[in-house]
């Protein structure tokens, strides 16, 4: 089976979110299965020069797409058994960021007609394609509309996976056939509530529609939760799927973690709070292993659930514990903590910025991780931290739902602590759950274990993931 990736980010490569970790990681499982996993990304500038240095060139071609026909350079390299291709174009991908400019439906539209174009000229023909977020869902919407009557594209199949469904790529409907090379024979499926709407088409055209978790698929398919797409997702549901995403367990290891002050497994968990200790003093939090230290790893937006500690700030800042913010995001929320900090400069520290080794240290060194999100197509913080032996406390939503399960004291079972309504008092009393258990010696012991234990790695979602391919070439 062979399957062909196409993203607008992947690990190691360029990485701006979870899509850049789940491209840098699933594609590699997959391989270790049997599957012949490649993965296709732009060759951006900001990809590191040593990652550049292993690639090879092998060959340039010219992509039509409307009236303009632009340079396409493709390399490749081979990095832990996948085959990578670059789709070089200085033009679109020589940029200080990945997106966010005026012109990304140029860019990406130039990219997802690239990728099929390029197939033929590398001699190599994908069982499927399966493309990631609007930025890559033109290629199911141009391979039926140009490509089904050649017959080396004419059984392809196509999966497009949802990571995040808030990023549709809207665009003026006057530019379907400058920028897409569309016609009004096209327009409809390209139309949504009055504009283009790239992710729209791509969930119309591809022959399965995935997300990063169960129970977001099913969130989907309701108007709190859709951005307007469950009009179009509801009639399709029987394409729609959901597979929790897993994360590179040889990547995130607190056994070889080179930032830890000690490293630790599972079967040595009571050297974790050496880096407790650790992350104190470099926090220059008081020393106290019998304090716990609720961190978060996150970007500063609304989207992660922030808003709910403003009406219980005070009641927070006065339990018996210690805080820790590591992320950057909307300047709102920048201040917010900062300010945070400054009056309770005892307890509580905002560390506006991202850096590996401090999110390490956080891992490492917290006792739990608090993702408190509105929305959580996935989440990959959870995972992490559970692979660190930190608990997390999440508001059960989207992957949260599925990959953290409530402790109970009764049973012993559950892997976190859970609250679930988005409530700020919800939030509060999970917040003081967590201080109970932390001073339940015997039961964190117990819950921590559960955490460390759970088994946050691909294994088990690239199966459901080869099962999905299976399904799809079987129809």
């Amino acid at each position: 089976m062979k399957v062909l990736f196409a993203s607008a980010e992947g690990l190691p490569f360029v990485k701006v979110g979870g899509l850049g970790d789940v491209v840098g990681s699933l594609p590699k499982e997959l391989v270790k299965q049997g599957v012949e996993a490649s993965v296709v990304l732009p060759l951006y500038s900001v990809i590191p020069s040593d990652l550049k240095e292993k690639m090879t060139y092998l060959t340039n071609m010219n992509v039509q797409n409307s009236w303009r026909s632009n340079y396409c350079g493709i390399f490749t390299c081979v990095l832990n058994s996948v085959t990578y291709y670059f789709i070089d174009n200085e033009q679109y991908f020589k940029r200080e960021k990945v997106y966010g400019a005026y012109d990304d439906g140029e860019i990406f539209a130039f990219f997802s007609r690239a990728v099929l174009e390029i197939l033929p000229v590398i001699d190599f023909c994908p069982d499927i394609i399966h493309a990631n977020d609007w930025h890559t869902a033109m290629i199911p919407v141009y391979l039926n509309c140009f490509y089904r009557d050649n017959d080396f594209y004419k059984n392809i199949k196509t999966v497009l996976s949802i990571h995040n469904i808030e990023f549709q790529g809207k665009f003026d409907p006057y530019i379907l056939g400058q920028l897409f090379g569309l016609s009004v024979y096209e327009k409809s499926i390209m139309m949504y509530d009055g504009d283009i709407n790239v992710l729209k088409a791509g969930i119309e055209s591809a022959d399965i529609v995935s997300t990063v978790s169960e129970h977001y698929a099913e969130e989907i398919l309701y108007p709190e939760h859709s951005f307007g797409l469950h009009n179009i997702l509801n009639p399709r549901r029987s394409k729609l799927r959901g597979i929790i995403n897993g994360i590179d367990t040889s990547l995130f290891n607190p056994e070889t973690d080179k930032y830890l002050k000690t490293n630790y497994s599972a079967q040595t968990i009571q050297n974790k709070r050496y880096n407790k200790l650790d992350l104190q003093k470099a926090m220059a939090l008081e020393e106290n292993s019998n304090v716990p230290i609720i961190g978060m790893v996150t970007r500063l937006t609304k989207q992660k659930g922030l808003e709910l500690f403003y009406e219980v700030l005070d009641l927070i800042s006065d339990l018996p514990l210690q805080f820790v913010l590591l992320g950057t995001g909307d300047s709102e929320f920048e201040a917010f903590f900062r300010e945070w900090e400054r009056r309770r400069h005892d307890k509580v520290r905002a560390i506006i910025l991202f850096s590996q080794e401090l999110a390490s240290k956080i891992y490492a060194g917290a006792d739990f991780l608090l993702m408190p999100s509105k929305s959580e197509p996935c989440g990959l913080a959870q995972l992490i931290a559970m692979r660190y032996g930190t608990v997390p406390i999440v508001h059960t939503v989207g992957g949260l739902y599925d990959t953290v399960d409530a402790f109970n004291p009764e049973t012993k079972e559950g892997n976190g602590i859970t609250f679930k309504s988005f409530n700020s008092y919800d939030m509060l009393d999970a917040i003081k759950r967590a201080c109970d258990i932390f001073n339940d010696k015997k039961d964190f012991r117990i819950l921590r274990k559960n955490a460390i234990t759970n088994d946050v790695s691909w294994n088990k979602s690239a199966l459901k993931y080869i099962q999905m391919y299976e399904e799809l070439l079987n129809k």
